[in-house]
């Protein structure tokens, strides 16, 4: 029988761990194969290094994070941090995620929340909805989030809830692999990282566990 697939499309290097870092590791225990797609390489996290470096560093550091979580690999699209949008169009990025996702026949997959006020996390969101309808996509789409909660309007739409309690330290030691974002010239990029740790300690909490992550079900052809 073959493995089951996970996809999850994010913007950066580190958004997939924030967001489903604790359920990837979770998933990876229990057989599935689980495949990062990063859009940028954030090469505008630092300040201070030149965009070849930081590039190389984004790269070598998704990589060990993968290898911590037990994921299956780490796919680079290149685009221009800040100009995800408008990018995903000129260089036809369409067409590989499209090319993924049939190659791939995920059961699960997981992007960037509606409310996230990230330019780069919405336009990604907005290419996988396009991209599973496209494709006639017959699994689950569920939206994480990094800089913001949920709002209250999204309250009804149908959850999964992850108890991440056993995974939850693969999570931290994976997040501590990306010192080119966390450091101190960056110091702003340490909200996201300590508010996702709060957040699975509440939603632990919430849910009679330790820790869990909580995605919302996404309903792309409404969506269209």
């Amino acid at each position: 029988m073959a493995e089951e697939s996970v996809i999850v499309f994010c913007a950066h290097s580190d958004d997939q761990i924030l967001g489903v870092g604790g359920t990837m590791a979770k998933y990876a225990k229990q057989g599935k194969k689980i495949t990062t797609v990063i859009f940028s390489y954030g090469e505008m996290a630092s300040p201070i290094l030149k965009e070849k470096h930081i590039i190389g560093r984004r790269v070598k550091e998704s990589q060990r994070a993968d290898k911590i979580i037990g994921g299956s690999g780490v796919i680079f699209f290149g685009l221009k941090d800040g100009k995800v949008g408008q990018e995903i169009y000129e260089k036809d990025v369409l067409s590989k995620m499209i090319e993924l996702v049939k190659n791939l026949k995920p059961k699960k997959v997981f992007t960037h929340n509606v409310d996230d006020p990230h330019p780069d996390h919405r336009a990604i969101r907005k290419a996988v909805v396009d991209v599973l309808y496209e494709t006639d996509y017959k699994g689950d789409l569920y939206a994480f989030q990094v800089y913001t909660t949920f709002k209250i309007r999204r309250r009804n739409v149908p959850r999964l809830v992850v108890d991440i309690s056993e995974t939850f330290s693969l999570k931290i030691k994976a997040l501590k692999i990306f010192k080119s974002q966390f450091n101190f010239y960056a110091f702003i990029n340490w909200v996201p990282l300590v508010s996702t740790l709060v957040r699975d300690f509440i939603n632990g909490i919430n849910n009679n566990c330790k820790f869990a992550e909580i995605f919302y079900k996404v309903n792309f052809g409404e969506e269209k």
